[in-house]
């Protein structure tokens, strides 16, 4: 069975740093693009990073210059390094995986999700 398992998520002041981390497993290919999504409360789901087996990677304008997307192909694990975060990056951070057309920065355009994982940024 596919599996998606992020990590990392923490409660931080502002401007403090954080790296998530999500690994699959159960027949997700390392050979395919992978993405972070997050959720605030009362917000929809919205997209942060993709990035390709090949390195190419892709951010929401609102990440842009402060996080990272990086993979290691041989653990099948995509990474999210997180600078300088603000109070508006709080959210349930998801990895997503497989995707089956459309735009990368369309939830609906990923079939495998991860559970979460949750990051807190206080002023």
């Amino acid at each position: 069975q596919p599996h998606l398992v992020e990590s990392g998520g923490d409660s931080v002041q502002a401007g403090g740093t954080l790296r998530l981390s999500c690994t699959g497993s159960g027949f997700i290919s390392n050979r395919f693009p992978m993405a972070w999504f997050r959720q605030a409360s009362g917000k929809e789901r919205e997209a942060v990073a993709a990035i390709y087996a090949a390195g190419t990677a892709y951010y929401a304008g609102s990440v842009e210059g402060r996080f990272t997307a990086s993979r290691d192909l041989a653990k099948n694990t995509m990474y999210l390094q997180m600078n300088s975060l603000k109070p508006e990056d709080t959210a349930m951070y998801y990895c997503a995986a497989e995707k089956t057309g459309g735009a990368w920065d369309s939830a609906r355009s990923w079939h495998f999700w991860g559970q979460g994982t949750q990051v807190t940024v206080s002023s």
